[in-house]
């Protein structure tokens, strides 16, 4: 079974190649040059290039991508699943949808799930690498698809950025909502829900909105020491490992992954945002 995911899972580039995943890169324009995400430019990059006052844009995964990886999975009668970033946060989703429409048009037997998974960055990550278990144990596709739906639907996505008017000027978050949050040193925490970037607090300094986002770390999660927790950052490890070493004294995870925010994502919400993922208390493995 083949498992297709976009880059909007912000796992490291040697997870895809040791896991047979087939990647299928968000783009991003930087500079007036287009790059395919993780496979043509390096986050790093961007946040430097961000740094130095660009502003790069992103687009979705080409319709043309879908169409050929799609036909030969129909061709070569496999099955597969795809596994997309928030259709909400980018029109990804929809692509895929509408290409396998239209492969199934010339191949009815087609079998291919697609799942919007409402999530992004690690978050989805770690969606991601549960259908790669579920795969590697022998598990079927459909209940594949059922799993991985229920685990996306309760992952809780806590995040604070340094600057709101990255992701203002990128359409994802109310104009209103960043001029408030750059007032003051004022840092906001955002959620995801629904597949919607919500700010939910704010918190005057950096510190105060991660000190923050861990007590409602303990009030969603409960329970820990069944549950892997990831971190994304964008350039800023140091920092991504403090908060790292603070999660696992209190909270003692089965485990921590820490990811750097990819190129696409990362164009959005800029240098200096932290995240943070775990399953809500709702969630039955």
């Amino acid at each position: 079974m083949k498992i297709f995911t976009d880059s909007g899972c912000d796992l490291p580039k040697s997870y895809y190649e040791e896991h047979n995943i087939e990647l299928l890169p968000l783009r991003v324009e930087l500079n007036n040059n287009d790059y395919d995400d993780v496979i043509a430019i390096d986050s790093k990059e961007i946040y430097d290039a961000i740094r130095q006052g660009a502003r790069p844009k992103t687009s979705q995964v080409s319709p043309e991508l879908f169409l050929k990886h799609f036909e030969n999975l129909a061709k070569n009668e496999e099955e597969g699943i795809y596994i997309a970033i928030s259709s909400e946060l980018s029109g990804t989703y929809n692509t895929a949808v509408m290409i396998r429409n239209q492969v199934q048009e010339q191949y009815p037997s087609l079998k291919l799930a697609i799942i919007d998974t409402k999530c992004a960055s690690l978050g989805f990550g770690l969606v991601v690498e549960e259908a790669v278990r579920l795969r590697d144990t022998g598990t079927q596709l459909e209940e594949i698809a059922t799993k991985i739906t229920a685990l996306a639907l309760q992952m809780e996505h806590l995040f604070t950025v340094e600057d709101l008017d990255y992701l203002a000027k990128g359409g994802r978050l109310s104009k209103t909502s960043a001029f408030l949050g750059g007032l003051l040193s004022i840092k906001p925490i955002l959620n995801v829900e629904d597949g919607k970037l919500v700010p939910i607090e704010k918190s005057r300094g950096r510190k105060k909105a991660i000190a923050r986002m861990l007590e409602l770390m303990q009030e969603r999660g409960g329970n820990f020491s069944e549950k892997v927790v990831g971190i994304s950052h964008s350039d800023d490890v140091d920092f991504a490992n403090d908060v790292k070493a603070t999660i696992q004294e209190r909270f003692s995870p089965k485990a921590i992954q820490v990811t750097m925010i990819g190129s696409a994502i990362g164009s959005h919400v800029g240098p200096g945002t932290l995240a943070i993922f775990f399953t809500n208390k709702s969630y039955q493995a």
